[in-house]
């Protein structure tokens, strides 16, 4: 598997979604348009932690988590804004992250993406697939705040 493409294509991901959420206007972050479940601040939050689950949460050299457990609450699938209680993570704290995360993944895995992964529910079968799994959900959601930025306005 070629590392840097995998490593390169994760962090343009994340930098795709932090160019495209810096659209949203500040008093728009937070709504819900018609026809969607979440808002942009919880695609960003969920990108963050789904990532999270997919690399760290089933790598066996991770040491621990390096978001707080309340992004499962906030972000985790099947969460959405209506049923949120206490603080949010802040949109600016979010992005730092989403800046953060690809670097911290490439130091994890940097030379580890051949190595099989215990079985899981993506069926990747080496690091480098549960990474290109990441990249895709994020590509997912970098097309939800594309067509709700166009909602939004």
């Amino acid at each position: 598997m070629r590392t840097d493409f995998i490593f390169d294509i994760l962090k343009n991901r994340h930098n795709q979604l932090v160019e495209l959420v810096a659209q949203c206007p500040e008093d728009k972050r937070n709504l819900v348009p018609e026809g969607f479940k979440n808002s942009i601040h919880w695609h960003i939050g969920h990108v963050l932690a789904v990532t999270e689950f997919h690399v760290f949460d089933l790598s066996e050299f991770a040491p621990n988590k390096r978001l707080p457990a309340s992004y499962q609450y906030f972000f985790a699938y099947g969460t959405k804004p209506e049923d949120w209680q206490g603080e949010l993570p802040a949109w600016d704290v979010l992005i730092e992250q989403l800046r953060k995360q690809p670097n911290e993944i490439r130091e994890l895995l940097e030379g580890k993406l051949d190595i099989p992964v215990k079985e899981n529910f993506l069926k990747a079968e080496t690091y480098g697939e549960l990474i290109v799994s990441t990249v895709l959900h994020a590509a997912e959601h970098i097309g939800f705040v594309s067509a709700m930025l166009k909602a939004l306005k």
